[in-house]
């Protein structure tokens, strides 16, 4: 598990000073996404797992302290660096919850040097995993239960990391295996795939390649059918299925070309060869949209392989997300910056009926009718509970799913859900941004020369 040097720069310095200077009451950090990607009704919270690992193993070792000697850090620093684990508590929103701009994901509350030093490696993981579990439930909702989907993101991903995060998160909203085998092994997915065009260019034709496969392979037989003449590879898909008698157990997969009109082809093809049974599966480049038109049409596609355009979420590859000091020695805090005001102190997020979310301080009663979002999910630098498996995830975003308003799932041109603020939080969020107008001797710019 990497260490305590996956953080920026700029959080050593800080974290140094703080502890030079005896600074080590509790900080609470907030982590929020300011506004939604243009093209994004709602986000899938994602990451906690991965968070959580990290921060159980956070630590110093000799060779972390020896390269921050080599670039100016003094021994003091270094001492006080040396015994630091991270000790502080954490309030998340589950994996697999839908959560919208402005909302706490996480809260962390620690010795403020211990909470710094977290922030990069927490914004790397949630707005990354965040951001893939996002895009595969964009994918999940334009399927409209029609179409099956697989995970084909690993050779595409930027990353080994992120091609096991986007295999896990796809099975967290619906897909239903990945070709990763790595993750399938380490989640608990199914794995899927069959063979790839340099398979049948191997073989001197193409129905040598689709024998020889069944035969060495025959639970899996998936014939990949567009190598040289696509209705071509089809008959011979029909040929060998019916010699085999494989009606049940077969199918063609559809790799280039106008899908949608092949697919219309291929099923006439087996529907006349008598194997209404064969499915067909398509892939090549797909995302939500193309899955959103092969439903309205009514495509004979059973399933789909999603790659590249999901693991790397081609359309909004990153989020808006911050982690800001909202808290410092039981005293609230906030930022005035323009376009990025925070709200002050430790929070709650309290969810009604159809998503209509309201965010309070965390000390407040919950309205009626609504329920808390965040959970705790760490105390005193250790897990609430063991990590979990995919299908508690799977669980909490099919039901948010089923609230999820019209005008959000919509893909092309959704409306997020806005929070609500309760009163109580936006009196002390007035009397914080006062205090803090009095104490910076804001300036009158109307009297600032041009």
């Amino acid at each position: 598990m990497p260490g305590a040097l996956l953080t920026d720069l700029y959080e050593l310095n800080m974290a140094a000073s703080y502890l030079r200077r005896r600074m080590i009451a509790p900080a609470t950090f907030s982590l929020f996404v300011r506004k939604l990607p243009a093209n994004r009704g709602f986000l899938v919270a994602a990451g906690v797992s991965d968070c959580l690992d990290w921060l159980e193993q956070f630590s110093f070792t000799p060779a972390d302290l020896d390269y921050l000697a080599s670039i100016g850090f003094d021994d003091d620093s270094l001492e006080s660096f040396a015994p630091l684990r991270f000790s502080g508590d954490v309030w998340g929103v589950p994996e697999g919850r839908m959560v919208f701009a402005g909302e706490p994901i996480y809260e962390v509350t620690a010795p403020i040097a211990e909470g710094q030093l977290v922030e990069t490696y927490l914004l790397n993981q949630v707005s990354l995993q965040t951001t893939l579990a996002t895009k595969a439930a964009r994918c999940r909702i334009a399927a409209a239960a029609r179409i099956e989907l697989v995970d084909f993101s690993f050779r595409r991903t930027q990353g080994i990391e992120a091609g096991l995060a986007a295999a896990r998160l796809t099975g967290m909203v619906g897909f239903t295996a990945t070709s990763n085998v790595e993750a399938a092994r380490r989640y608990g997915l199914r794995p899927a795939g069959t063979m790839a065009h340099s398979y049948i260019e191997a073989f001197p034709t193409e129905l040598d390649a689709f024998y020889a496969f069944v035969a060495d392979h025959p639970g899996q037989a998936t014939f990949l059918v567009d190598t040289y003449d696509t209705l071509g590879g089809v008959a011979h898909a029909i040929e060998v299925i019916d010699h085999l008698g494989l009606h049940r157990h077969a199918a063609i997969r559809l790799d280039s070309g106008d899908l949608a009109a092949l697919a219309v082809c291929a099923r006439r093809m087996l529907d006349r060869a008598g194997m209404p049974e064969v499915r067909i599966f398509a892939s090549g480049g797909l995302d939500e949209n193309d899955l959103a038109a092969f439903v309205s049409h009514r495509v004979p596609i059973d399933a789909v392989g999603v790659g590249t355009r999901m693991g790397v979420s081609a359309d909004a590859p990153y989020l808006d997300s911050a982690y800001k000091l909202v808290a410092y020695d039981g005293r609230a805090v906030a930022k005035l910056s323009t376009g990025k005001a925070t709200l002050p102190g430790p929070k709650q997020v309290y969810r009604g009926h159809g998503m209509r979310d309201v965010i309070a301080r965390r000390d407040e009663p919950r309205p009626d009718g609504t329920y808390p979002l965040l959970e705790p999910i760490m105390r005193d630098g250790q897990r609430v509970s063991p990590m979990e498996a995919v299908a508690a995830g799977r669980a909490r975003f099919e039901a948010d799913l089923a609230q999820l308003p019209d005008e959000a799932r919509d893909l092309r041109s959704p409306v997020a859900p806005i929070a609500a603020i309760t009163p109580r939080l936006r009196q002390l969020t007035d009397e914080v941004q006062d205090a803090a107008r009095r104490l910076a001797g804001t300036v009158d710019h109307s009297s600032v020369p041009e």
